[in-house]
Order: C-alpha cells, then sequence, then structure tokens
C-alpha cells in the first residue's frame, strides 16, 4: 500500500482533498444529527432519571422482617459518602484542585463540542466521533465531581437513598457508552488506515449516525438489571461507604445478609462490559500495526505509531484502571487505592483526552483557536 493512502487515512492529508472523496452535503447531514444526538442527550438521559427515581423511591422504608426468626429491622434511607477525608486545610486544598481539574474539563471538552460542530472542516466521520465523546465526557465527568465538591464542604456528607443508585446509573451508563465509543473508534482508524480506498463508501454518513445510536442507547439500556438487583439487598445497618461514588463493593459490604448469585451475576457483568470493547479495540489496533509496519518509510511509520500511540494510551489508562477496580470480585484493594483509581479513570482521562485526542491536530488546532477567538481577524 502507497505510503500517501497511509497519510491520508491517519488524518494527514489536507481538508480539500478529504472533502472530493466525501460529500461535504452527506457530512452536514451528520453534523446536525450530530447537534441534536447532543441536544437531545440530556432529555433522554431525564426520562432515565424519571424512571429510576420513580422505581427507587418505591422501595419500602417502613421496618421489614428478615431471617427465619423474623427480625425486624429498619430498612437504610440514606448513606454517608466519607469521600477524601483530612483536616479543614487539607479539605480546602483537595476542594480547589479537584474544582480547577473539574472546569478545565468542562472547557477543553466544551471547546471540541463546539468546533467540531462550527466548524465544516471537521465534519468528516473521525471528528464527528471525537465530538460526541468530548460531549459524552462532560457528561461523565459530571455525575460524580460536583457531587464530590459538595461532600467536601458539607458537614454530613449524606446522600439518599435514591440519589445514590441514580448517581450509580449514570456513572456506570456513561463509563459503559465511553467503553463503546473507544471501540467505534478504534474502529474508524482501522478502516480509514487498512481500508482507505474503501473507506468513504464504508464509513457513510448513515453508518456514522447508527453507530453513535448505539454506543449512547447501549451505555443506558445496559446497567438497569444490575442495580435493580443491588437496590433490592437489604441495607438494615451500617450505612457507611468508605469512597466519594456509590460504588457496587461497598454497596455489598453494606448489605446485611450475603448475596453471592448477585454478586457473580453482578461482576460477570461488568467484565462482558469491560472485555467486549476492549478485544474489539486491541483486534482493531493490532489490525492497524500490523499495516503500519508495512509503510516502507521510516518516517512514515514514525508518524504512524505516534497516532497509535496517543489513542492506545488512553485505552491503556482508562480499560487498566477498570479492570483493577471491577473485573476481580476478589482484588482486595484498600480504599485509599480504590478512591485514587476512579480519581484517575473518572476525572484525570476526561481531562487528558482533549489533549491527547485533537490538540496535537492542526486542523483541530486551528478550529479551536476560532471557537477560543485566539485568530487573528486577516483583511
Amino acid at each position: 500500500m502507497a505510503l500517501s493512502e497511509f497519510s491520508a487515512a491517519l488524518g494527514f492529508i489536507s481538508n480539500s482533498e478529504m472533502d472530493t472523496v466525501i460529500s461535504s452535503y452527506e457530512w452536514d447531514h451528520v453534523c446536525t444529527l450530530h447537534s441534536a444526538i447532543t441536544a437531545l442527550t440530556p432529555l433522554c438521559i431525564l426520562g432515565s432519571y424519571t424512571l429510576l427515581l420513580t422505581a427507587a423511591e418505591g422501595r419500602p422504608v417502613p421496618p421489614v422482617a428478615l431471617g427465619p426468626q423474623n427480625r425486624t429491622v429498619h430498612l437504610v434511607t440514606e448513606f454517608v459518602l466519607l469521600g477524601f477525608q483530612g483536616d479543614g486545610d487539607m479539605q480546602r486544598l483537595f476542594f480547589s484542585l479537584i474544582l480547577a481539574l473539574y472546569l478545565l474539563t468542562l472547557l477543553g471538552n466544551g471547546a471540541i463540542v463546539c468546533a467540531v460542530t462550527w466548524d465544516r472542516r471537521l465534519h468528516t466521520p473521525m471528528y464527528v466521533f471525537l465530538g460526541n465523546f468530548a460531549f459524552l465526557e462532560i457528561w461523565y465527568v459530571s455525575s460524580t465531581v460536583p457531587n464530590m465538591l459538595a461532600n467536601i464542604l458539607s458537614e454530613t456528607k449524606t446522600i439518599s437513598f435514591s440519589g445514590c443508585f441514580l448517581q450509580f446509573y449514570f456513572f456506570f451508563s456513561l463509563g459503559t457508552t465511553e467503553c463503546f465509543f473507544l471501540s467505534v473508534m478504534a474502529y474508524d482508524r482501522y478502516l480509514a488506515i487498512c481500508r482507505p480506498l474503501r473507506y468513504p463508501s464504508i464509513m457513510t454518513g448513515k453508518l456514522c449516525v447508527s453507530l453513535i445510536c448505539v454506543c449512547w442507547m447501549g451505555g443506558f439500556l445496559c446497567y438497569p438489571v444490575p442495580i435493580v438487583l443491588i437496590s433490592q439487598l437489604p441495607f438494615c445497618g451500617p450505612n457507611v461507604i468508605d469512597h466519594f461514588v456509590c460504588d457496587p463493593g461497598p454497596l455489598f459490604a453494606l448489605s446485611c445478609a450475603p448475596a453471592p448469585s448477585t454478586e457473580l451475576v453482578c461482576y460477570t457483568f461488568n467484565s462482558m462490559i469491560i472485555f467486549g470493547p476492549f478485544l474489539s479495540i486491541l483486534g482493531s489496533y493490532t489490525l492497524v500495526l500490523r499495516a503500519v509496519l508495512r509503510v516502507p518509510s521510516g518516517a512514515g511509520r514514525t508518524k504512524a505509531f505516534s497516532t497509535c500511540g496517543s489513542h492506545v494510551m488512553v485505552v491503556s489508562l482508562f480499560y487498566g484502571t477498570l479492570m483493577v477496580m471491577y473485573v476481580s470480585p476478589t482484588s482486595g484493594n484498600p480504599a485509599g487505592m480504590q478512591k485514587v483509581v476512579t480519581l484517575i479513570y473518572s476525572a484525570g482521562t476526561p481531562l487528558l483526552n482533549p489533549f491527547i485526542y485533537s490538540l496535537r491536530n492542526k486542523d483541530m488546532k486551528d478550529a479551536l483557536k476560532k471557537v477560543l477567538g485566539l485568530t487573528a481577524t486577516q483583511h
């Protein structure tokens, strides 16, 4: 395969050349649908929120009988999230650092969403996927960080039963959606690099929008079953969670009765969600690297490995921490380590992704400069 084909596939061709291959009319419609998806997603999430809130609030609060002796116990109506502990100065330091990280994440990913939406040069499959991914990262980090900040300032550090499981739902659903998007983006790079001549006919606007819809819908339809199973466990004693999010591990530990079957179902479910997209990503990049190694030019291989290396780094960081936390039921990690690992993949990766995926790309840099008003006006 010619080096020029790989350069084009890796995004090093000019936009004018890309426009001759992909109809701008078609991708204008794709980006219109992209804007519609980003506008309608909050409504879909709001609908899911209402549904789950209704289910969670339907949990009976009066005393119930448990066990063969019909002991009467009171159900837990709220949990205590300990979060990151420390004295007053340490808490203020945590608050300042996490708030700065959150604002930078919103700024970076929000700028990418605006750039992809407004700049016609970015109306191509790779950037449409990237725009949706950045929009997802905004919701993903917002599912935990605002509550974490409020928890740091709170005296009681409590969260209601329904609020805990709603956070559980959104946090894990958005994480699942991110797994699906990483897999789709890897597949897009596989097609662009290994099938450059057929890429425009395969990755059409219709397929692009279909993949985006599958990622969003699949992510939010996966987790209701595990959440319902865990929410039906009897919580009748301690209600302190040594974490900053409602996580399945601490919730299982707080249950009054052992539930090995529910734990097995949830951990098997987590493993399937994590390993399914991961194996897809691994297969895509294996074929990409095998194709890149056939490029005769050393400079071409260096560019290719640089581009793939950035993607692999994000995948390794995100999936590595996920596997440590959720694949092994008996990982035995201390609470402090669990908090740090969760903070890395829930807040660290959304902050780094704009730099890794976008800011090294010339077209994205130019678009971001326009969005942020940094481009000098030329007459």
